[in-house]
């Protein structure tokens, strides 16, 4: 890879897809584990049934089972047999019905379910019908839900509650995944202090930990915390090594531009190589990719917010790709009104942090009025974001781009 002209501003997509295609170099190594284990795991291959999905035809609701090619409203029918889901019923006798309750199979010689509530007892047990069933009525048929050697789940799936449902579903209590991404990350800043403790005068509480800690377990990320790294080079060139040996991929907040305390592009350099990228982006901007030896590395920016954006828009397509993920890797956007106007175009694209409103004629977007990269109260307070191309201005009433905190898998 090349740096962008150190006189330009790198594409948002260009650096969405250097990661993308970094992150797909990678390979982790295949696992078998419990499908009771495997929730946001990724499938390392593809799934094919070994059955039909429902293996026999059987009832949609609690009811009749009626042979219809033969039957008649007007004479009441003998109820021949009780049939209940997970009984293993007798052919049906001609002349009677079977009784028989949801998720039951349907016995032989019966072609239609007649609901109860369309059904008359009389005293004496025998049963009338106030509709002609047509056949196949009521009936789940034999893999209506899936079929026996077709492709259910495909490689690179990240494994949602429905996915794993569905293995369970024919027969699978294993499953191959890949193994789980590790990640160290460290903070850097002498500023920085943790929230336990008491501030003094020039201190902050480091956010950055807690939020990057949490952004990476959401993508189901094993963690290894580094905590922080003192601003010198001999302590950054000490951490950075030791992660080669513990992660597959390190991660910084903060110590990645050209100020005299920021040790970490020199110590990258010194042990691998890396690269500066000024991406056209806002919040952001600068954002440091390389590797420390052959140990990928991502540099995310040091104001809180501007780690939030980054990581949703940028980081996370390499670590989704270095996962094996390969499908929603696109987030959806949604088009949905502004309720409010910006008269000054920006030279980067801008994520703004906005909540989706109901107004009178519809969805509406909000924006916090604190847009600063340093503050994380609006990323709490807003749904998403409303993404503003460079050298766009707005008007009330615009259609914009909306992309939700959920489908970044942020919320």
């Amino acid at each position: 890879m090349s740096s962008c002209p150190s006189h330009g501003l790198m594409p948002i997509a260009q650096a969405q897809t250097r990661l993308e295609q970094a992150g797909r170099h990678q390979l982790l190594p295949v696992e078998t584990i419990s499908i009771y284990e495997a929730l946001d795991r990724i499938l390392a291959e593809d799934v094919i049934a070994t059955l039909d999905v429902p293996p026999q035809a059987n009832s949609a609701m609690d009811g009749y089972a009626v042979c219809c090619d033969k039957f008649c409203t007007q004479q009441p029918y003998v109820v021949s047999q009780r049939i209940t889901a997970g009984v293993a019923p007798q052919p049906l006798l001609d002349g009677t019905v079977a009784r028989i309750f949801t998720g039951a199979v349907i016995p032989e010689g019966a072609n239609a379910v007649i609901m109860q509530e369309d059904a008359v007892v009389a005293a004496d047990g025998t049963v009338s019908f106030v509709i002609q069933p047509d056949a196949y009525d009521n009936i789940r048929p034999q893999g209506q839900d899936i079929r026996q050697g077709t492709r259910i789940l495909s490689q690179g799936t990240r494994l949602s509650p429905a996915a794993i449902g569905l293995l369970a579903t024919i027969g699978h209590a294993k499953v191959n995944v890949y193994r789980r991404l590790k990640v160290m990350f460290f903070c850097t800043g002498n500023e920085l202090v943790e929230p336990s403790q008491p501030l003094a005068s020039g201190q902050i509480y480091n956010s950055n930990r807690a939020l990057l800690a949490s952004l990476l377990k959401k993508l189901d990320i094993d963690l290894i915390d580094g905590g922080v790294i003192p601003d010198n080079l001999e302590a950054t060139l000490d951490a950075l090594q030791q992660a080669t040996q513990q992660a597959d991929v390190i991660m910084t907040t903060g110590g990645v531009s050209v100020g005299e305390e920021d040790h970490v592009k020199a110590a990258v350099n010194q042990c691998g190589r890396l690269e500066l990228w000024k991406i056209a982006i806002k919040p952001g901007k600068p954002l440091a990719f390389g590797y420390v030896h052959e140990t990928p590395f991502l540099g995310l920016p040091g104001n809180p917010q501007s780690v939030f954006v980054t990581f949703a828009i940028l980081a996370r397509i390499f670590l989704i790709n270095y996962q094996g993920q390969r499908d929603g890797l696109t987030p959806q956007f949604a088009l949905i009104a502004s309720d409010f106007a910006i008269k000054k175009a920006q030279t980067r694209t801008e994520y703004l942090r906005v909540k989706v409103v109901h107004g009178s004629d519809g969805l509406r977007l909000i924006k916090h009025d604190n847009q600063s990269s340093g503050v994380l109260s609006s990323a709490v307070w807003a749904d998403g974001f409303a993404v503003i191309p460079a050298g766009q201005i707005v008007s009330q009433g615009d259609l914009l781009a909306f992309l939700s905190f959920s489908s970044l898998l942020l919320a």
